[in-house]
């Protein structure tokens, strides 16, 4: 047997077919068998409502297996599906792929049990409350150039006009890949997109978003805006970057901050925030007591406004 520290867990793998096992260290285990990883999230992890929590557009439900999940991320296919109710969770790909590929995504290193322990049900009632009822939730590392596209589509628009429109997208101009015995499209590069005529993107209805997609893209393309080194900014240089695009207003800035760069203290505005703060914090939001978490803090007030 072969045992590998990875960060905040110990890796142990087998080769003998059905032989899992795996000891915990702090947030989630993970073991292998030949055909599949599988992993243990002891931290806040729940599928459903991170695909329900509209920072992410490729992370479908799979009708044909209750609770799994397919997944488009960095030119990979994951197909994770829950083996029981104790926070196991099969996935169709390799240990390498897994630590490379999904850690990082699912920001397993972080500790959101410990984000939310920071929040007291007498400190700040209403907050407590829609933690409690919407733990599971986590802030995905996601690619930046496809979040900010796909904020840039997603504009006054419902989710599943958003996915579809970001599907037709990816079928044009996306790379074909196969992994995890699954074929699909990559999201497609910044050079790809900006080759595309503003009829060819017409076609994937995008409506008056065809300008801002393609300024976008030749933006990130031509090297006028670099992403990568905003992911480091501070998040008013990172706000500035972003605006200073055609077609990006502060909402959608906010929310490629906080989904495509991981800049935890944004905190996107929209209409069901602006409800939950006349509604509840009357006399204004305490960021600084919460910072630097406030927009993982958005989302749990985000979620359970829709839900509530």
């Amino acid at each position: 047997m072969r045992t590998t520290k990875v960060t905040s867990v110990t890796c142990m793998q087998d080769n003998r077919p059905g032989d899992r096992q795996s000891r915990v260290i702090a947030s989630y285990a993970i073991a292998v068998s030949p055909a599949s990883c599988y992993f243990v999230a002891y931290d806040d992890l729940d599928l459903r409502r991170i695909a329900e929590s509209g920072q992410c557009f490729r992370f479908t439900a799979l009708a044909q297996d209750e609770g799994a999940y397919r997944i488009i991320h960095q030119g990979e296919c994951l197909v994770i599906s829950p083996v029981d109710r104790t926070g196991q969770y099969r996935c169709n790909c390799s240990e390498e792929t897994f630590q490379r590929i999904w850690r990082p995504y699912f920001d397993l290193n972080e500790d959101y049990t410990a984000i939310r322990s920071r929040i007291s049900p007498e400190s700040d009632p209403y907050l407590y409350a829609a933690m409690q009822a919407q733990s599971g939730i986590r802030i995905l590392r996601q690619e930046p150039f496809e979040t900010l596209i796909s904020f840039i589509i997603s504009q006054n628009r419902n989710i599943p006009a958003i996915r579809s429109s970001i599907e037709l997208l990816c079928d044009m101009c996306g790379e074909e890949r196969s992994s995890g015995g699954e074929v699909f499209r990559a999201f497609p590069k910044p050079e790809a997109i900006s080759r595309m005529t503003e009829q060819d993107l017409q076609s994937c209805r995008l409506g008056y978003r065809v300008p801002y997609v393609l300024e976008a893209a030749r933006a990130v393309a031509d090297g006028r805006l670099d992403l990568q080194a905003l992911t480091s900014a501070d998040p008013d240089t990172a706000l500035r970057e972003l605006t200073s695009l055609y077609g990006v207003g502060t909402k959608v800035a906010s929310c490629v901050a906080l989904f495509g760069l991981h800049q935890l203290n944004v905190f996107p505005m929209d209409v069901w925030i602006r409800r939950v703060l006349q509604e509840h914090y009357p006399d204004g939001f305490p960021f600084d007591n919460y910072s630097p978490y406030c927009g993982v803090y958005q989302q749990y007030l985000f979620a359970h406004a829709r839900n509530d």
